[in-house]
């Protein structure tokens, strides 16, 4: 069965086969949208983002507006949001800034709730959101990053001479909030903080040269928290404006 067989078999359409991302169910009133696994971390899954109405190559992407429209019809019409999976591969594996492609997908559809954040709109099987635990910098006498041991899972290899060389550079302030520990709690804060790959180095799964002042940040565990409650990460800049517009809110 092809992505369009199936979509049409839950009477579902598009304007255009190609370069759609999601589909129109009129008389039940659902969206579907196809859920990458490179963007699922289990409960939510990224399934549409503003950053997307330009392509990798600088071009407006042809199916942005359709899917920004089926969004609203989720938000402010009641329409049901539902997504299936699907396995991400590029177009030329070489190319990592070539177009996705679907190496795969699962006709099976799955009833989920709809959520924003910042720029960002997430599927989730759960009525709220909870995000995975931040990445924290583990003592290893290693500067390279990323090499992966395999145990019950997978295990990435963090430099505590790189965390140094962050903190030494950027001082250990929060880059998101500005909160500092010493500040607050005095001595028993002195030079805490978490150190944040600004790439996740999970996402990245190989050994790789880091930049100690350009790949890592130093952030506090709460900021952390909520950066990585998505998957991508969330930006310094999206978790900054997200702090901003809700303060501006209040």
């Amino acid at each position: 069965m092809t992505r369009k067989q199936f979509i049409e078999s839950q009477g579902a359409t598009c304007d255009n086969w190609t370069w759609s991302w999601s589909f129109k169910n009129e008389s039940e009133k659902f969206i579907i949208f196809g859920a990458w696994d490179v963007y699922d971390d289990g409960n939510l899954t990224l399934i549409f983002s503003e950053d997307w109405s330009i392509s990798r190559k600088g071009k407006g992407q042809a199916g942005y507006s359709q899917s920004r429209e089926h969004i609203r019809l989720i938000e402010e019409k009641g329409y049901q949001l539902k997504t299936f999976p699907m396995e991400y591969t590029a177009a030329d594996e070489k190319d990592e800034g070539a177009p996705a492609k679907i190496k795969g997908f699962t006709p099976k559809l799955s009833e989920k709730k709809l959520f924003r954040i910042g720029n960002n709109w997430y599927a989730s099987s759960d009525q709220t959101y909870g995000g995975r635990l931040a990445e924290e910098v583990d003592p290893k006498e290693v500067f390279k990053e990323g090499a992966s041991k395999t145990v019950t899972v997978n295990q990435y290899e963090r430099s505590a001479v790189a965390r140094s060389k962050c903190l030494e550079h950027n001082g250990y302030k929060c880059a998101v909030c500005s909160f500092n520990f010493e500040n607050m709690y005095g001595e028993i804060g002195k030079k805490y903080i978490h150190v944040h790959h600004i790439v996740p180095i999970s996402e990245i799964g190989r050994e790789y040269e880091l930049n100690p002042v350009t790949d890592l940040i130093p952030i506090c565990p709460n900021c952390h928290a909520m950066i990585h409650i998505t998957r991508p990460a969330l930006s310094i800049e999206q978790l900054k404006k997200i702090i901003n517009n809700n303060e501006n809110s209040a």
